[in-house]
């Protein structure tokens, strides 16, 4: 499986959707309009350590709900990202059995290197 969960919106994401080109063959799913499932979220969890590395804490609506603040568990983690796209860190590229996460420049490289 190859697959990238991104916002359409998000100019680092296009950025990175860029450098990661060619993209034949890879499923690219924008996480605004379409979500992620719980089984794809199932999925991520298991390429990872936890849910709280598919995370951002950059989200406005961590600060704004005040989650900042409390102490979350995988559980808490899980259902936020579930609830809405903005708690997803991204981009999220998925290459068979390897995952990267977010636009850190090592884990953008070596999606590029899985991807090609």
């Amino acid at each position: 499986m190859k697959k990238i969960f991104h916002l359409e919106t998000c100019k680092t994401c296009q950025k990175i959707l860029k450098e990661l080109e060619p993209l034949d063959g890879i499923e690219l799913r924008e996480i605004k309009s379409k979500g992620v499932t719980p089984e794809e979220l199932d999925e991520m969890r298991a390429l990872t350590d936890s849910y709280e590395d598919l995370f951002s804490r950059r989200a406005m609506l961590f600060r704004q709900r005040g989650l900042n603040n409390e102490k979350l568990d995988e559980e808490d983690y899980k259902n936020l990202i579930l609830e809405h796209y903005t708690f997803l860190k991204r981009p999220v590229v998925v290459v068979d059995n390897q995952i990267f996460i977010g636009n850190a420049k090592k884990q953008v490289a070596g999606a590029k290197e899985a991807l090609h």
